[in-house]
């Protein structure tokens, strides 16, 4: 599957259990379906970051795909929840925080991931109704 225009790309450490629950979470209450998602770690992911010239061995970011601008950390998290609707929106204030407490805090979180929610052994796979919005 390929993106599109009016969809947006949810790109994730298909490894870490914080980020696949985070997918989850997104699946079960993103009623329009305007998400679909690929991890860091697949060809899509991958792909995305070479094309805008970011590492492809730190897999430590939520990103957010919209149209041709690529959100990363805070900025693609609060920006995913202003599109999620069902109230999750109003977390979107949180972009008049500055940059850097913001993913101050996000990166804080992302350094430890692992040692807080665990790490698995290859990606997660989502259920057979969700296939379909995976990129890879």
């Amino acid at each position: 599957m390929e993106a599109n225009d009016t969809k947006m790309v949810v790109l994730f450490d298909g490894v870490c259990n914080l980020c696949s629950s985070s997918v989850q979470f997104i699946l079960k209450r993103d009623k329009k379906q305007q998400f679909l998602f690929g991890s860091l770690q697949g060809a899509y992911g991958q792909a995305t970051l070479l094309k805008y010239h970011l590492p492809t061995d730190q897999l430590n970011s939520f990103m957010l795909l919209e149209g041709e601008k690529l959100y990363t950390h805070s900025s693609g998290a609060l920006r995913m929840l202003k599109h999620l609707g069902g109230g999750w929106q109003i977390l979107y204030a949180f972009i008049i925080v500055p940059k850097f407490i913001r993913d101050g805090v996000y990166n804080w979180i992302a350094r430890n991931r692992y040692k807080w929610f665990g790490k698995q052994e290859s990606c997660w796979l989502p259920k057979p109704e969700w296939k379909a919005r995976f990129l890879d």
